[in-house]
């Protein structure tokens, strides 16, 4: 399950994890973040124990969406010990996310 963080889990859960996380940087009213939104939630269950899947709603966190460079929402960010090792933005096909996970998790 994709658990929703604030600014300031983001460092604890994100950037000091070894494992690969994905942060959905997000809006309530954007419908196409309401259309991904079903997709993230699967993926986040099928690779559970794996991959750490968190949401971010931009306007309650204010500011990290500027930090990370995200321009477009929905957007989601790869981390892997603390650094961005890749990202989607906008409607994108599940098939697209789970190619960059699978990629994303032969990284050292």
């Amino acid at each position: 399950m994709s658990r929703k963080i604030s600014k300031q889990e983001f460092k604890k859960e994100v950037m000091e994890s070894r494992a690969l996380s994905l942060v959905k940087f997000k809006t309530e009213w954007s419908g196409a973040c309401q259309i991904i939104s079903p997709i993230y939630e699967e993926l986040s269950k099928s690779y559970t124990g794996t991959v750490n899947f968190f949401t971010i709603d931009v306007e309650k966190e204010t500011g990290i969406d500027k930090e990370y460079g995200v321009t477009e929402i929905p957007t989601i960010l790869f981390f892997k010990r603390g650094k961005i090792v890749d990202h989607v933005s906008g409607l994108v096909p599940k098939n697209v996310v789970i190619t960059k996970i699978e990629n994303a998790l032969t990284l050292n």
